[in-house]
């Protein structure tokens, strides 16, 4: 039996997956020239773990249940936010403070793999 994903869960991992193409492109066409080589490269840190993260999301929005899907999807999205957003800051100039940032969404994101291993046990078809 399919289990029906909420429009809002799903609307989040489409969101997901499309700023990441979307700050993708803008650092690789219009941040180009303006960025040096050392916030380029943090740059594109940024987008390669925002893009895997928003795969990871969608993995958990679609396969994911129960509790632990919810924890998954979650600490994906907010993974997002601290990890690849203090990046994304940083290699525009943001304080180096900004940085401390950083390991509380990539713990963000180990729990969400975490979550999603555990929702993927329990899942039922």
């Amino acid at each position: 039996m399919r289990q029906l994903v909420s429009t809002r869960t799903a609307l989040l991992a489409g969101t997901a997956g499309a700023s990441a193409v979307l700050l993708g492109a803008f650092g690789a066409h219009a941040l180009q020239k303006v960025l040096d080589a050392h916030s380029l490269e943090l740059w594109h840190t940024a987008v390669n773990y925002h893009v895997w993260h928003a795969l990871a999301l969608a993995l958990a929005v679609g396969l994911g249940a129960g509790r632990s899907r919810r924890v998954a999807i979650m600490a994906f999205a907010l993974g997002i936010v601290l990890f690849s957003g203090s990046i994304y800051a940083l290699a525009l100039g943001a304080p180096r403070w900004t940085g401390i940032i950083t390991p509380f969404g990539g713990l963000a994101f180990i729990i969400g793999w975490m979550a999603l291993g555990l929702s993927l046990r329990w899942r039922r078809d």
